[in-house]
């Protein structure tokens, strides 16, 4: 009898941990987090000398794409789910979105994930709106596709395929893509993430509705890799 109680005390006390445990490995509630890609049309990895050269005439275009791993917005679950937001500016984009040149006004159009049911697309939709760091407050309209998207940080490969409206595709930096040997992180990204590195864009690409026209930026230093944890 004693036998029995202690083992079913023990029982109880690892399976007691076992939820501790998870509970601790758990997102804490209010948290969102996953990985993060943006592509712009001018270098944010380069000179101050090639990027003064660049000012005013490239960089008015860009993508930005978030991939949620997991985690909740407005009580809503979003984990598995991706958003992408693709902006034309009036200026070069800049620090946080605009101390280099006024880009304003900003028009954009909001990708959202086809596998999104009606509350989660206005959550995503909501979300990107508040991490765009204003640069998603004037949105043209917002389209439903499958998005695909998937990012290696330690390699630095990342591949977004948004239907066939937008695209990017990068590679790591390597020692033949420097040119004046001077280059740093001149832009940072245009919103804030957190562990983001710089990397070389084979593809960046817009070819939707809405904006004015289409872009398509390849062989350049134009884009970052991140990850994101929003509370």
């Amino acid at each position: 009898m004693h036998r029995f109680t202690l083992c079913a005390a023990v029982a109880f006390l690892m399976g007691a941990a076992s939820l501790i445990n998870s509970s601790s490995q758990a997102t804490p509630k209010g948290v969102i987090e996953g990985d993060y890609v943006e592509a712009r049309t001018c270098d944010v990895y380069t000179g101050p000398c090639f990027a003064n050269s660049q000012v005013g005439l490239t960089g008015q275009e860009a993508i930005l794409a978030w991939s949620i791993e997991r985690g909740s917005y407005d009580g809503v679950d979003l984990a598995g789910l991706k958003v992408a937001v693709a902006v034309k500016a009036s200026g070069t984009l800049g620090f946080g979105g605009g101390l280099v040149i006024h880009p304003f006004p900003v028009k954009s159009v909001v990708l959202v994930d086809e596998r999104a049911d009606e509350r989660q697309r206005e959550a995503l939709v909501a979300f990107a709106r508040e991490h765009a760091a204003g640069l998603a407050d004037d949105v043209v309209t917002v389209q439903s596709l499958p998005i695909e998207m998937q990012l290696d940080h330690v390699e630095m490969v990342a591949i977004l395929k948004a239907g066939d409206v937008a695209e990017i595709a990068t590679r790591k930096l390597a020692g033949g893509d420097c040119v004046c040997t001077n280059e740093v992180v001149y832009y940072p990204p245009l919103t804030p993430v957190d562990n983001y590195e710089p990397a070389y864009t084979l593809t960046g690409r817009f070819a939707g509705r809405g904006l004015g026209g289409r872009w398509e930026d390849a062989g350049t230093r134009s884009a970052f890799l991140a990850t994101f944890r929003y509370e």
